[in-house]
């Protein structure tokens, strides 16, 4: 959920859906309908891929893909492979990276996809980004983002909040990678292994995310207790509204 926070550049923020997808986009003005046709043709390649082999969106597994595979399909199987899950994990992060590339390769210097809280981000001055949780301990806490020049990726997999699968009880999940899709993977995996506030089970997966090649931190909010490791962008208090949450907001 990035803020408002952001360079003296004109930036605008744009809601876009399309079927499951709700994302949220940063960038200057004339960046916003490229940034949303990327969205839609990564989806195209992505339902194409399931038709010729629906296993792939079923699968709770790391997937095989064949040699001829689109790059999108093969970026989320090469996460999915480093997380130990299904390639569906990868989906969102995939395809915020793809849009905020596309971007970025035609001339823009700041660029945010939130892909239902799966966020790339390429700053050219820092923001803040929002930690959406229920429990009112945590509220308005976000992380102040000041990594620059580079795309990289926010992911966020929770076990209470919103329709993503995961078999475990954290509110947030987070990881940060410069590899979105990974990002993304990897916040599935940490989700999953999240399945209570034992210290030693938040220390074991906090271990097992961060030792992933590739992965710069991660980070767990479950019941009362917070827990990270590695480098995660510095904790401030932030004020993100309601409506600035990626989320489905018609029909």
């Amino acid at each position: 959920m990035p803020s408002e926070r952001g360079p003296s550049n004109p930036i605008v923020r744009r809601h876009f859906e399309f079927q499951e997808t709700a994302v949220t986009i940063l960038a200057e003005e004339r960046y916003i309908p490229l940034a949303e046709r990327t969205i839609l043709l990564a989806r195209e390649e992505i339902e194409r891929f399931i038709i010729f082999d629906p296993l792939f969106k079923d699968t709770l597994e790391p997937y095989s893909e064949p040699a001829d595979a689109p790059a999108i399909i093969k970026r989320m199987c090469a996460a999915a492979r480093a997380a130990s899950v299904g390639p569906m994990a990868a989906v969102a992060g995939a395809i915020s990276e793809t849009a905020v590339q596309a971007m970025v390769e035609e001339g823009a210097r700041h660029a945010v996809v939130d892909n239902g809280g799966d966020i790339a981000l390429f700053l050219s001055e820092p923001i803040d980004v929002g930690i959406y949780t229920l429990n009112p301990r945590f509220a308005g806490l976000g992380f102040r983002v000041d990594r620059l020049n580079q795309l990289f990726g926010i992911c966020t997999s929770s076990g209470v909040i919103g329709p993503s699968l995961s078999f475990g009880k954290a509110e947030a999940a987070v990881v940060i990678a410069k590899n979105v899709a990974l990002a993304d993977a990897c916040a599935t995996l940490l989700g999953n292994m999240s399945t209570s506030d034992d210290d030693q089970v938040l220390q074991e997966g906090l271990d097992a995310v961060v030792s992933v090649e590739g992965v710069d931190g991660a980070m767990v909010i479950i019941g009362e207790k917070l827990a990270m490791k590695g480098a995660v962008p510095r904790l401030v208090k932030v004020n993100v509204p309601w409506q600035s949450i990626s989320k489905r907001e018609y029909g």
